[in-house]
């Protein structure tokens, strides 16, 4: 039985979640897992990850050979991460369960992001039901926006791929 991560107190911040707790609360692995670390989080309301881009990046190699930018349905995915991260610490026993990525709207890139770039990702949570979220992410590289997209979310069990029990999740402003 997983349990909640441990935050601060309703309003609070966590510090960080290094990648070995990242690793503890989301599927996802390489070459699929784009955050490297979490600097902020409000329970079940905001997450500031980070995302360190390499040259090692696999999708580098041909996207493209000699002018490497980092594709915009990644930075998209990396914020979908990064909010996957923040709901999955609300629920419980997490290990029978995934929170899938549903939908993209709004999606604008505002600028090229490319190897030796850092990504700092801040999604905001615009709703959440305990078993489906709408979020708000931006990226951004040297305090400027790169990219921004509204990202739709839903917790399926994982044995039988169909929704979890709403039940099974605090709802922000309750306590677990």
């Amino acid at each position: 039985m997983s349990e909640p991560v441990q935050t601060t107190p309703e309003g609070g911040q966590n510090l960080q979640l290094n990648i070995g707790e990242l690793l503890k609360i989301l599927p996802h692995r390489y070459p699929m897992l784009l955050l490297d670390r979490v600097v902020e989080m409000v329970r079940a309301k905001r997450i500031v990850a980070i995302k360190n881009v390499t040259i090692n990046e696999p999708f580098f190699t041909g996207h493209f050979p000699d002018y490497p930018i980092m594709p915009g349905v990644m930075i998209v995915e990396a914020m979908a991460q990064a909010g996957a991260a923040l709901l999955f610490t609300e629920v419980t026993e997490r290990d029978g369960k995934l929170l899938v990525f549903t939908g993209i709207e709004r999606a604008r890139f505002r600028r090229p992001v490319t190897p030796g770039d850092q990504l700092r990702i801040e999604v905001d949570v615009l709703a959440y039901r305990g078993n489906a979220g709408r979020l708000q992410g931006k990226a951004y590289v040297e305090g400027k926006l790169a990219c921004e997209a509204v990202v739709t979310c839903r917790l399926l069990d994982r044995r039988t791929g169909g929704a979890a029990q709403p039940t099974e999740t605090a709802r922000p402003g309750e306590s677990s």
